[in-house]
């Protein structure tokens, strides 16, 4: 796999979090909330990791 692929998959992965962040708006999320916070921690990480590993091309 090369870099643009990768960096493709990661963008479309970050596509999909504006969806987790109006989930949390939500007040009847319920214990839910958690899970929903841990995805958006684990794709921001992932975001973070791919800008490190590629700085010259960040997203």
């Amino acid at each position: 796999m090369d870099r643009q692929s990768i960096r493709d998959k990661i963008r479309a992965i970050a596509s999909k979090r504006l969806a987790l962040v109006r989930l949390l708006e939500k007040p009847d999320l319920g214990t839910m909330r958690i899970d929903v916070n841990q995805a958006l921690e684990e794709i921001d990480d992932l975001i973070d990791d791919i800008n490190r590993t590629f700085p010259s091309q960040a997203s």
